[in-house]
């Protein structure tokens, strides 16, 4: 029986061989409903914590464990990208560029590829001040080789890099502008740790367990590939590429704990690196 969706995190050991899989940390006020949820620090010290639905549902609290309260809406109106999906909005990805807030998010129906990536901006991360700049150009259609949705920003150097795309063909990375807004031209997540770059990723069947639920094995997990360089020749732990199918799990169901995913690493002033994800408590 499986009872609620909660968040969840842990403290992510990069660079050992983890003998066991870390339980959920303790989170207190509004933990739960919180799917595909992205964290930042404001400078004064105030986490805000952005997740899927409720036209992107914003969360603050005075400490990463909570208590976490919910502040409203980031888009009150949804998105202007005109498809469908554009007032219930997925998989958002805060970063904080200069002295602005950028908001990345996914507009789109769930099992279609009619699919786009837009961006909001902010200087408080505030409800109530962030501002809908549309699309970033990235949008799929039937027939493209990738669904437009799940994005994450990252800096490599200087450079703009948004990963992007699940549950097509592979995952897939482009080149953004200096300013983060367009490009020039199931959810990765890459973070930079020493001189590593970390790939991380779901795998398996993400949703509707209640009425179809997978073999053991099949259901979401968290996998994880590295490499020098943040656009490309991620391998696993084995050296195998993960574009030919490598991966090294990080986490997957274990205790109470089922089918782990939608992560994320959030680097903590005080913690280190924390693993931040979405799963469901059952037996």
């Amino acid at each position: 029986m499986l009872r609620f969706y909660s968040i969840a995190w842990s403290l992510l050991p990069l660079l050992s061989t983890a003998l066991g899989y870390a339980n959920p940390g303790v989170c207190s006020g509004t933990c739960v409903n919180a799917h595909d949820p992205s964290l930042i620090r404001r400078y004064d010290g105030t986490y805000f914590r952005f997740s899927t639905g409720g036209k992107i549902a914003v969360h603050t609290a005075p400490d990463l464990t909570g208590p976490w309260t919910y502040k409203g809406a980031a888009l009150p109106s949804g998105s202007s990208i005109n498809i469908n999906g554009n007032q219930d909005l997925w998989a958002p990805e805060v970063a904080l560029i200069g002295s602005t807030y950028y908001l990345y998010y996914s507009v789109s129906t769930f099992g279609v590829q009619d699919s786009a990536i837009g961006v909001a901006t902010s200087s408080s991360m505030d409800v109530g001040t962030w501002t809908d700049l549309g699309s970033t150009g990235i949008r799929s259609t039937p027939g493209k080789p990738y669904n437009a949705i799940d994005p994450k920003l990252v800096n490599a150097n200087g450079a703009y890099y948004l990963t992007f795309g699940s549950f097509w063909k592979d995952i897939h990375q482009v080149p953004m502008k200096s300013t983060p807004k367009a490009t020039d031209e199931e959810g990765a997540f890459i973070f930079r740790n020493g001189n590593y770059y970390y790939l991380f990723y779901s795998k398996g069947q993400c949703c509707g367990y209640d009425a179809n639920r997978p073999a053991a094995g099949g259901e979401y997990k968290i996998m994880v590939c590295r490499s020098t360089s943040a656009t490309g020749g991620f391998v696993d732990a084995g050296g195998k590429a993960c574009a030919s199918g490598g991966g090294t799990v990080v986490l997957e169901s274990h205790g109470f704990v089922y089918g782990p995913g939608g992560q994320g690493v959030y680097s903590d002033p005080t913690r280190g690196p924390v693993s931040r994800y979405i799963w469901l408590k059952g037996w």
